[in-house]
Protein backbone atom coordinates (compact mmCIF):
# COMPACT_ATOMS: atom_id res chain seq x y z
CA UNK A 1 0.00 0.00 0.00
CA UNK A 2 3.07 2.37 0.60
CA UNK A 3 3.12 3.07 -3.50
CA UNK A 4 -0.62 4.37 -3.33
CA UNK A 5 -0.13 6.88 -0.57
CA UNK A 6 2.99 8.68 -2.11
CA UNK A 7 1.95 8.10 -5.93
CA UNK A 8 -0.02 11.31 -6.78
CA UNK A 9 2.58 13.08 -4.93
CA UNK A 10 5.50 11.44 -7.30
CA UNK A 11 3.57 11.83 -10.15
CA UNK A 12 2.80 15.23 -9.79
CA UNK A 13 6.34 15.82 -8.90
CA UNK A 14 7.54 14.10 -12.07
CA UNK A 15 5.12 15.87 -14.42
CA UNK A 16 6.30 19.45 -12.83
CA UNK A 17 9.65 18.77 -13.10
CA UNK A 18 9.42 18.76 -17.17
CA UNK A 19 9.64 21.32 -19.49
CA UNK A 20 6.02 23.97 -19.76
CA UNK A 21 5.74 22.75 -23.33
CA UNK A 22 5.77 19.09 -23.02
CA UNK A 23 4.24 18.91 -18.79
CA UNK A 24 1.58 16.06 -19.30
CA UNK A 25 -1.31 16.01 -16.81
CA UNK A 26 -1.17 13.48 -13.76
CA UNK A 27 -4.10 11.98 -14.60
CA UNK A 28 -2.91 11.26 -18.61
CA UNK A 29 -0.23 8.59 -16.38
CA UNK A 30 -3.09 7.34 -14.48
CA UNK A 31 -5.16 6.53 -17.05
CA UNK A 32 -2.31 4.53 -19.39
CA UNK A 33 -1.49 2.64 -16.12
CA UNK A 34 -4.88 0.95 -17.07
CA UNK A 35 -4.23 0.80 -21.47
CA UNK A 36 -6.76 3.63 -21.87
CA UNK A 37 -7.13 4.52 -25.61
CA UNK A 38 -7.90 8.36 -24.31
CA UNK A 39 -4.08 8.63 -23.05
CA UNK A 40 -2.37 7.37 -26.01
CA UNK A 41 -2.22 10.31 -28.03
CA UNK A 42 -1.15 12.41 -25.30
CA UNK A 43 1.76 10.28 -24.43
CA UNK A 44 2.53 10.23 -28.28
CA UNK A 45 2.95 13.87 -28.45
CA UNK A 46 4.45 13.86 -24.97
CA UNK A 47 7.47 11.65 -26.52
CA UNK A 48 7.62 13.34 -29.47
CA UNK A 49 8.18 16.58 -27.25
CA UNK A 50 10.75 14.82 -24.97
CA UNK A 51 13.07 13.54 -27.88
CA UNK A 52 13.11 16.63 -30.06
CA UNK A 53 14.02 18.49 -27.37
CA UNK A 54 17.05 15.63 -26.81
CA UNK A 55 17.97 15.61 -29.62
CA UNK A 56 17.82 19.27 -30.42
CA UNK A 57 15.24 19.38 -32.90
CA UNK A 58 12.06 22.32 -33.72
CA UNK A 59 9.00 20.63 -32.91
CA UNK A 60 5.30 22.67 -32.65
CA UNK A 61 2.45 20.70 -32.09
CA UNK A 62 1.20 21.21 -35.38
CA UNK A 63 3.14 18.43 -36.68
CA UNK A 64 0.85 15.24 -37.68
CA UNK A 65 -0.10 12.45 -35.35
CA UNK A 66 1.83 9.87 -38.18
CA UNK A 67 4.97 11.52 -38.33
CA UNK A 68 5.45 11.92 -34.77
CA UNK A 69 4.82 8.37 -34.44
CA UNK A 70 7.49 7.83 -36.68
CA UNK A 71 10.13 9.68 -34.99
CA UNK A 72 9.36 8.22 -31.44
CA UNK A 73 9.60 5.38 -32.91
CA UNK A 74 13.25 5.63 -34.69
CA UNK A 75 14.32 7.63 -31.58
CA UNK A 76 13.51 4.43 -29.02
CA UNK A 77 15.20 2.52 -31.34
CA UNK A 78 18.46 4.48 -31.40
CA UNK A 79 18.20 4.75 -27.72
CA UNK A 80 18.23 0.45 -27.66
CA UNK A 81 14.73 0.12 -26.80
CA UNK A 82 13.93 -3.14 -27.99
CA UNK A 83 10.24 -3.87 -26.84
CA UNK A 84 8.52 -5.14 -30.14
CA UNK A 85 5.08 -4.68 -28.93
CA UNK A 86 5.90 -0.52 -29.16
CA UNK A 87 6.55 -0.94 -32.80
CA UNK A 88 3.50 -2.69 -33.60
CA UNK A 89 1.57 -0.24 -32.41
CA UNK A 90 -1.03 1.78 -34.96
CA UNK A 91 0.32 4.60 -36.88
CA UNK A 92 -2.39 6.56 -35.73
CA UNK A 93 -2.14 6.78 -32.11
CA UNK A 94 -5.54 5.01 -31.19
CA UNK A 95 -4.02 2.64 -28.50
CA UNK A 96 -0.98 1.40 -26.87
CA UNK A 97 -0.86 3.91 -24.24
CA UNK A 98 0.73 1.42 -21.66
CA UNK A 99 3.27 0.67 -24.21
CA UNK A 100 4.11 4.15 -23.91
CA UNK A 101 4.17 4.31 -20.41
CA UNK A 102 6.74 1.75 -20.05
CA UNK A 103 9.14 3.24 -22.65
CA UNK A 104 9.05 6.83 -21.05
CA UNK A 105 9.64 5.37 -17.39
CA UNK A 106 12.59 3.28 -19.82
CA UNK A 107 13.75 6.45 -20.76
CA UNK A 108 13.64 7.89 -17.50
CA UNK A 109 15.93 5.73 -16.10
CA UNK A 110 18.36 4.65 -19.04
CA UNK A 111 19.06 7.76 -20.02
CA UNK A 112 18.37 10.17 -17.63
CA UNK A 113 15.57 11.94 -19.30
CA UNK A 114 14.85 14.46 -16.47
CA UNK A 115 18.59 15.51 -16.25
CA UNK A 116 19.47 15.92 -19.88
CA UNK A 117 15.95 18.22 -20.15
CA UNK A 118 17.28 20.37 -17.39
CA UNK A 119 20.28 20.59 -18.77
CA UNK A 120 19.38 21.70 -22.35
CA UNK A 121 16.22 24.21 -21.21
CA UNK A 122 18.54 25.74 -18.44
CA UNK A 123 18.68 29.52 -18.74
CA UNK A 124 21.96 30.70 -19.76
CA UNK A 125 23.11 34.24 -17.80
CA UNK A 126 26.29 33.70 -18.86
CA UNK A 127 28.76 33.29 -21.71
CA UNK A 128 29.27 29.59 -21.80
CA UNK A 129 30.67 26.80 -24.42
CA UNK A 130 30.97 22.98 -24.12
CA UNK A 131 34.37 21.40 -23.80
CA UNK A 132 35.23 17.93 -23.84
CA UNK A 133 38.63 16.12 -23.42
CA UNK A 134 37.16 13.09 -22.49
CA UNK A 135 37.90 9.50 -24.38
CA UNK A 136 35.18 7.43 -23.35
CA UNK A 137 34.04 4.74 -25.65
CA UNK A 138 30.33 4.93 -27.11
CA UNK A 139 27.73 3.76 -24.01
CA UNK A 140 26.72 -0.06 -24.57
CA UNK A 141 23.49 1.07 -25.21
CA UNK A 142 24.09 2.49 -28.66
CA UNK A 143 26.71 0.48 -29.98
CA UNK A 144 24.30 -1.53 -31.88
CA UNK A 145 21.74 0.98 -32.51
CA UNK A 146 23.15 2.59 -35.43
CA UNK A 147 20.30 1.30 -37.65
CA UNK A 148 16.67 2.52 -37.66
CA UNK A 149 13.81 0.75 -36.51
CA UNK A 150 12.64 -2.64 -38.25
CA UNK A 151 9.96 -0.40 -40.12
CA UNK A 152 11.73 2.19 -41.09
CA UNK A 153 14.82 0.39 -42.51
CA UNK A 154 16.38 1.15 -46.25
CA UNK A 155 16.73 -1.55 -48.89
CA UNK A 156 19.24 -3.40 -49.35
CA UNK A 157 20.79 -2.09 -52.24
CA UNK A 158 21.75 1.72 -51.71
CA UNK A 159 23.16 3.83 -54.31
CA UNK A 160 26.41 4.92 -53.59
CA UNK A 161 26.39 8.08 -54.92
CA UNK A 162 23.56 8.67 -52.46
CA UNK A 163 25.71 8.20 -50.31
CA UNK A 164 28.16 10.36 -50.94
CA UNK A 165 25.89 13.26 -51.88
CA UNK A 166 24.76 12.73 -47.85
CA UNK A 167 28.75 13.09 -47.07
CA UNK A 168 29.17 16.21 -49.09
CA UNK A 169 26.26 17.57 -47.42
CA UNK A 170 27.53 16.69 -44.05
CA UNK A 171 30.87 18.12 -45.10
CA UNK A 172 29.16 21.77 -45.84
CA UNK A 173 26.55 22.06 -42.97
CA UNK A 174 29.86 21.20 -40.78
CA UNK A 175 31.68 23.85 -42.36
CA UNK A 176 28.95 26.22 -42.06
CA UNK A 177 28.49 25.88 -38.55
CA UNK A 178 31.99 26.09 -38.05
CA UNK A 179 32.16 29.51 -39.73
CA UNK A 180 29.20 30.75 -37.32
CA UNK A 181 30.67 29.44 -34.03
CA UNK A 182 33.81 31.73 -35.44
CA UNK A 183 31.76 34.15 -35.49
CA UNK A 184 29.97 34.42 -32.19
CA UNK A 185 33.21 33.76 -30.59
CA UNK A 186 34.52 37.03 -32.52
CA UNK A 187 31.50 39.10 -31.29
CA UNK A 188 31.80 37.91 -27.71
CA UNK A 189 35.19 38.76 -27.71
CA UNK A 190 33.97 42.18 -28.78
CA UNK A 191 31.51 42.43 -26.02
CA UNK A 192 34.06 41.10 -23.07
CA UNK A 193 36.52 43.57 -24.08
CA UNK A 194 34.32 46.23 -24.29
CA UNK A 195 32.53 45.62 -21.48
CA UNK A 196 36.01 44.64 -19.26
CA UNK A 197 36.30 46.40 -16.17
CA UNK A 198 32.58 46.76 -15.77
CA UNK A 199 31.03 44.44 -13.51
CA UNK A 200 30.63 43.95 -9.85
CA UNK A 201 31.77 40.30 -10.39
CA UNK A 202 36.12 41.42 -9.95
CA UNK A 203 36.51 37.58 -10.96
CA UNK A 204 34.09 38.24 -14.28
CA UNK A 205 35.51 42.01 -14.57
CA UNK A 206 32.84 42.20 -17.89
CA UNK A 207 29.57 41.33 -19.08
CA UNK A 208 27.87 38.70 -20.62
CA UNK A 209 25.97 38.76 -24.09
CA UNK A 210 22.82 38.48 -21.41
CA UNK A 211 23.70 40.93 -18.98
CA UNK A 212 24.38 43.68 -22.05
CA UNK A 213 21.16 43.10 -23.69
CA UNK A 214 19.69 44.19 -20.12
CA UNK A 215 21.75 46.93 -20.34
CA UNK A 216 20.60 48.28 -23.22
CA UNK A 217 17.04 47.00 -23.23
CA UNK A 218 16.56 46.84 -19.60
CA UNK A 219 12.53 46.04 -19.52
CA UNK A 220 13.57 42.73 -20.74
CA UNK A 221 14.73 41.69 -17.19
CA UNK A 222 10.99 40.54 -16.38
CA UNK A 223 10.98 37.88 -19.31
CA UNK A 224 13.97 36.88 -17.55
CA UNK A 225 12.78 36.77 -14.30
CA UNK A 226 9.79 34.87 -15.33
CA UNK A 227 12.44 32.06 -16.91
CA UNK A 228 14.60 32.03 -13.84
CA UNK A 229 11.61 31.32 -11.52
CA UNK A 230 10.12 28.42 -14.20
CA UNK A 231 13.29 27.17 -13.95
CA UNK A 232 13.58 27.15 -10.00
CA UNK A 233 10.45 25.74 -9.71
CA UNK A 234 11.49 22.89 -12.29
CA UNK A 235 14.54 22.14 -9.93
CA UNK A 236 12.34 22.14 -6.90
CA UNK A 237 9.70 19.92 -8.43
CA UNK A 238 13.28 17.50 -9.20
CA UNK A 239 14.36 17.31 -5.86
CA UNK A 240 10.78 16.42 -4.61
CA UNK A 241 10.89 14.01 -7.48
CA UNK A 242 14.18 12.17 -6.24
CA UNK A 243 12.93 11.86 -2.95
CA UNK A 244 9.60 9.93 -4.48
CA UNK A 245 11.58 8.17 -7.33
CA UNK A 246 11.21 4.38 -4.92
CA UNK A 247 7.41 5.04 -4.97
CA UNK A 248 7.25 5.64 -8.43
CA UNK A 249 9.35 2.73 -9.23
CA UNK A 250 7.40 0.59 -6.91
CA UNK A 251 4.27 1.26 -8.62
CA UNK A 252 5.68 0.66 -12.09
CA UNK A 253 6.47 -3.23 -11.17
CA UNK A 254 2.79 -3.38 -10.30
CA UNK A 255 2.12 -2.44 -13.51
CA UNK A 256 4.56 -5.31 -14.96
CA UNK A 257 3.12 -7.37 -12.93
CA UNK A 258 -0.29 -6.79 -14.33
CA UNK A 259 0.89 -7.13 -17.82
CA UNK A 260 2.47 -10.22 -17.17
CA UNK A 261 -0.72 -11.86 -15.82
CA UNK A 262 -3.15 -10.90 -18.60
CA UNK A 263 -0.48 -12.40 -21.35
CA UNK A 264 -0.80 -15.42 -18.99
CA UNK A 265 -4.44 -15.46 -18.97
CA UNK A 266 -4.43 -14.94 -22.69
CA UNK A 267 -2.06 -17.66 -23.60
CA UNK A 268 -4.65 -20.04 -21.18
CA UNK A 269 -7.74 -18.91 -22.94
CA UNK A 270 -6.14 -20.01 -26.24
CA UNK A 271 -5.28 -23.20 -25.16
CA UNK A 272 -8.07 -23.78 -23.67
CA UNK A 273 -10.23 -22.56 -26.78
CA UNK A 274 -8.07 -25.56 -28.93
CA UNK A 275 -8.48 -27.89 -26.57
CA UNK A 276 -12.36 -27.59 -26.51
CA UNK A 277 -12.52 -27.52 -29.92
CA UNK A 278 -10.42 -30.35 -30.82
CA UNK A 279 -11.95 -32.68 -28.20
CA UNK A 280 -15.75 -30.90 -30.06
CA UNK A 281 -14.92 -31.82 -33.75
CA UNK A 282 -13.95 -35.68 -32.24
CA UNK A 283 -17.27 -35.84 -30.30
CA UNK A 284 -19.32 -34.39 -33.55
CA UNK A 285 -17.33 -36.33 -36.75
CA UNK A 286 -17.98 -39.82 -36.62
CA UNK A 287 -14.34 -40.17 -38.75
CA UNK A 288 -12.39 -38.09 -35.87
CA UNK A 289 -10.81 -41.37 -34.38
CA UNK A 290 -9.43 -42.43 -37.77
CA UNK A 291 -7.96 -39.34 -38.71
CA UNK A 292 -6.71 -39.12 -34.89
CA UNK A 293 -4.49 -42.25 -35.43
CA UNK A 294 -3.20 -40.92 -39.14
CA UNK A 295 -2.11 -37.93 -36.85
CA UNK A 296 -0.47 -40.15 -34.39
CA UNK A 297 1.24 -42.21 -37.25
CA UNK A 298 2.79 -39.17 -39.05
CA UNK A 299 4.25 -37.81 -35.54
CA UNK A 300 6.15 -40.89 -35.12
CA UNK A 301 7.42 -41.05 -38.43
CA UNK A 302 8.38 -37.40 -38.18
CA UNK A 303 10.44 -38.26 -34.97
CA UNK A 304 12.25 -40.91 -36.89
CA UNK A 305 12.66 -38.71 -38.92
CA UNK A 306 13.75 -35.75 -37.04
CA UNK A 307 16.44 -38.62 -35.46
CA UNK A 308 18.03 -39.40 -38.59
CA UNK A 309 18.90 -35.91 -39.40
CA UNK A 310 19.80 -35.17 -36.24
CA UNK A 311 22.70 -38.16 -36.49
CA UNK A 312 23.77 -37.08 -40.43
CA UNK A 313 23.90 -33.11 -39.23
CA UNK A 314 26.00 -34.39 -36.28
CA UNK A 315 28.44 -36.38 -38.24
CA UNK A 316 28.51 -33.77 -41.30
CA UNK A 317 29.59 -31.19 -38.98
CA UNK A 318 32.12 -33.80 -37.27
CA UNK A 319 33.59 -34.08 -40.92
CA UNK A 320 33.42 -30.22 -41.32
CA UNK A 321 35.14 -29.16 -37.86
CA UNK A 322 38.05 -32.00 -39.11
CA UNK A 323 38.37 -30.05 -42.30
CA UNK A 324 38.03 -26.53 -40.77
CA UNK A 325 40.91 -27.40 -37.62
CA UNK A 326 43.19 -28.79 -41.10
CA UNK A 327 42.50 -25.93 -42.82
CA UNK A 328 43.06 -23.65 -40.22
CA UNK A 329 46.73 -25.29 -39.43
CA UNK A 330 47.37 -24.22 -43.04
CA UNK A 331 46.99 -20.65 -41.98
CA UNK A 332 48.71 -20.46 -39.33
CA UNK A 333 51.64 -21.52 -41.25
CA UNK A 334 51.00 -19.32 -43.97
CA UNK A 335 49.69 -16.09 -42.12
CA UNK A 336 52.63 -16.18 -39.29
CA UNK A 337 55.07 -12.97 -41.10
CA UNK A 338 51.40 -11.27 -41.78
CA UNK A 339 50.43 -11.81 -38.19
CA UNK A 340 54.03 -10.81 -36.95
CA UNK A 341 53.87 -7.74 -39.27
CA UNK A 342 50.50 -6.57 -37.56
CA UNK A 343 51.90 -7.26 -34.24
CA UNK A 344 54.89 -4.88 -35.32
CA UNK A 345 52.57 -1.94 -35.99
CA UNK A 346 50.57 -1.79 -33.17
CA UNK A 347 53.81 -2.13 -30.89
CA UNK A 348 54.40 0.93 -32.84
CA UNK A 349 51.10 2.64 -32.55
CA UNK A 350 51.28 1.81 -28.03
CA UNK A 351 55.20 3.56 -27.93
CA UNK A 352 53.94 6.62 -30.04
CA UNK A 353 51.36 7.24 -27.63
CA UNK A 354 53.86 6.49 -24.74
CA UNK A 355 54.77 10.09 -23.87
CA UNK A 356 51.30 10.63 -23.34
CA UNK A 357 50.33 7.97 -21.07
CA UNK A 358 53.39 8.00 -19.23
CA UNK A 359 52.31 11.48 -18.11
CA UNK A 360 50.91 12.54 -15.02
CA UNK A 361 47.07 11.85 -15.06
CA UNK A 362 44.91 14.84 -15.96
CA UNK A 363 41.55 15.67 -15.29
CA UNK A 364 39.23 15.16 -18.02
CA UNK A 365 37.38 18.07 -18.93
CA UNK A 366 33.70 17.47 -20.16
CA UNK A 367 30.44 19.92 -20.30
CA UNK A 368 30.10 23.59 -20.37
CA UNK A 369 32.00 26.09 -19.23
CA UNK A 370 31.86 29.75 -18.54
CA UNK A 371 33.83 32.06 -20.94
CA UNK A 372 36.03 34.87 -18.95
CA UNK A 373 38.28 37.20 -21.17
CA UNK A 374 41.88 37.77 -19.78
CA UNK A 375 44.32 40.31 -20.66
CA UNK A 376 47.22 41.47 -19.59
CA UNK A 377 45.33 44.41 -17.07
CA UNK A 378 43.37 42.47 -15.15
CA UNK A 379 39.77 43.82 -14.53
CA UNK A 380 39.64 43.65 -10.89
CA UNK A 381 42.32 47.02 -11.23
CA UNK A 382 39.44 48.77 -12.74
CA UNK A 383 36.74 47.07 -11.43
CA UNK A 384 34.82 47.99 -8.55
CA UNK A 385 36.66 47.11 -5.05
CA UNK A 386 35.19 45.03 -1.58
CA UNK A 387 32.50 43.51 -4.09
CA UNK A 388 32.86 40.22 -3.66
CA UNK A 389 35.78 37.84 -2.59
CA UNK A 390 38.92 37.22 -4.70
CA UNK A 391 39.45 33.95 -4.12
CA UNK A 392 40.58 31.74 -6.89
CA UNK A 393 38.67 30.25 -8.95
CA UNK A 394 39.46 26.71 -11.10
CA UNK A 395 39.73 27.77 -14.58
CA UNK A 396 41.06 26.36 -17.38
CA UNK A 397 42.75 28.11 -20.21
CA UNK A 398 42.04 27.96 -23.85
CA UNK A 399 45.73 27.56 -24.80
CA UNK A 400 45.46 24.05 -22.71
CA UNK A 401 42.65 22.88 -24.77
CA UNK A 402 43.81 23.43 -27.60
CA UNK A 403 47.04 21.61 -26.75
CA UNK A 404 44.84 18.80 -25.44
CA UNK A 405 42.61 18.78 -28.41
CA UNK A 406 45.91 18.60 -30.58
CA UNK A 407 47.36 15.19 -29.26
CA UNK A 408 44.35 13.52 -29.12
CA UNK A 409 44.09 14.87 -33.01
CA UNK A 410 47.25 13.18 -33.68
CA UNK A 411 46.18 10.36 -31.64
CA UNK A 412 42.91 9.56 -33.97
CA UNK A 413 45.48 10.63 -36.84
CA UNK A 414 47.95 7.63 -35.97
CA UNK A 415 45.16 5.21 -35.47
CA UNK A 416 43.09 6.14 -39.03
CA UNK A 417 46.63 5.80 -41.24
CA UNK A 418 46.55 2.15 -39.22
CA UNK A 419 43.17 1.40 -40.11
CA UNK A 420 43.52 2.56 -43.84
CA UNK A 421 46.75 0.39 -43.94
CA UNK A 422 44.85 -2.22 -42.84
CA UNK A 423 41.66 -1.97 -45.22
CA UNK A 424 44.23 -1.32 -48.22
CA UNK A 425 46.25 -4.65 -47.75
CA UNK A 426 42.70 -6.55 -47.62
CA UNK A 427 41.71 -5.21 -50.94
CA UNK A 428 44.82 -6.46 -52.20
CA UNK A 429 44.09 -9.71 -50.92
CA UNK A 430 40.70 -9.72 -52.05
CA UNK A 431 41.97 -8.52 -55.55
CA UNK A 432 44.43 -11.23 -55.83
CA UNK A 433 41.83 -13.97 -56.07
CA UNK A 434 40.30 -11.97 -59.17
CA UNK A 435 40.74 -13.41 -62.24
CA UNK A 436 41.72 -11.02 -65.58
CA UNK A 437 40.82 -8.07 -63.25
CA UNK A 438 43.30 -5.05 -62.84
CA UNK A 439 42.83 -3.04 -60.24
CA UNK A 440 44.36 0.27 -60.36
CA UNK A 441 44.83 2.40 -57.21
CA UNK A 442 43.48 6.02 -56.91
Amino acid sequence: QQPGRGLPAAVGALCRALPPRARPAPDTLRRARFDRPQASLDFWRLLYALLKQIHGGKWTESDAIDNQIRFVKSALWYHGYGRPELYRLPSDGSAGSRELLLAFSWLLHRVSLLEQLLARNRVKTGDETSVCTCEDALPNSQKSTTEMAPEYALGDRIDVRYLQWLNGRLRFQWRSLHAQHQEQCKILHKIHLFTSGSHMDQILGHFSATETDLVRQPENYKQLLQLLDSETMQLEAYLEWKQLEPVYWQWMETVLDNMAEEGNMCESQDAHVEKSGLSKATSCCPWADGLTGQMDRLSRDLMTLHDQLHKLVTHRKAAWCEKVKTREEELEKEGFSAAARKIQERVELKLLDLTSLCAPEKKKMHGSCRLVFRSKHPASKTGFDGCVSKEPVSAVSAAEVIRDLQLREASLGRELKQLQEECRRRLDEIAEGLDRVICIPP
